[in-house]
């Protein structure tokens, strides 16, 4: 079997789903430690400089092109995954569920979907602004005279996000997605590392326990900025 054809098998979507699952996980770690920043009480000083970092450095450039690479790659496939499981039950019985299963195990698009729908709104209230500010518009410059980049102008974003955070449809929204986030990580880690063939009785309860414990601890590291920040916890 040639290589374009074992990625487009059952077992192949699977394993691109798996590996650039774990590769998004990872991404969501890096991505919550540097939203961490937030808490720093500075009023936003060293969350703006680790942004600025983060947008600027050549090297975060070239990931964050593999970032992407990967989203798009998930969701491809994802929805090949979904379309390939519903050909293969084309019809849905609705009285018989399967032992041990719950039921975001067999949401995993829909759950996918209302995630997509918020990374699009994520995208267009910070990425974009900070990314492409001649077109959306940028979201204000502010200097420092310590530490790194002094009286060097660098984006606000402390100060974009607590406006964003101010309104409650959007904290809504997006406390709606990470609800939806972790119930998607509560199966796909587990699900990506059986992929790739831990299934031994030994392993399983400790995938298990680490999944679950991931699946809650990083939506709710997520969750603290926006309701943080909409009560005024937090601010510039």
């Amino acid at each position: 079997m040639r290589w374009g054809q074992y990625f487009t098998s059952a077992i192949g979507k699977k394993l691109v789903m798996a590996f650039t699952g774990i590769f998004l996980i990872i991404f969501l770690i890096v991505h919550a430690s540097a939203n961490a920043c937030i808490f720093v009480p500075d009023h936003g000083a060293t969350f703006n400089k680790v942004a600025h970092f983060l947008g600027t450095n050549w090297v975060m450039h070239l990931l964050e092109v593999g970032l992407f690479a990967g989203f798009i790659l998930h969701i491809v496939q994802g929805i090949a995954v979904t379309i390939q499981n519903k050909k293969k039950r084309p019809v849905k019985y609705s009285m018989i569920k399967r032992p041990n299963t719950h039921w975001y195990s067999s949401a995993m698009g829909l759950l996918g979907v209302i995630i997509l729908i918020f990374l699009i709104i994520h995208l267009s209230q910070f990425w974009l602004h900070t990314r492409f500010a001649g077109l959306f518009g940028g979201v204000g410059d502010v200097t420092y005279d310590n530490g790194m980049y002094v009286n060097m102008p660098v984006d606000n974003l402390f100060e974009q996000m607590h406006l964003v955070f101010s309104h409650a449809w959007v904290v809504i929204i997006y406390l709606i997605a990470l609800i939806a986030l972790g119930f998607h990580l509560a199966h796909g880690f587990q699900s990506a590392f059986r992929t790739l063939g831990m299934t031994s009785s030994r392993y399983i309860p400790i995938i298990r326990g680490i999944g679950y414990a991931y699946s809650i601890i990083i939506p709710a590291a997520f969750a603290c900025m926006p309701v943080l920040m909409y009560f005024d916890v937090i601010h510039p």
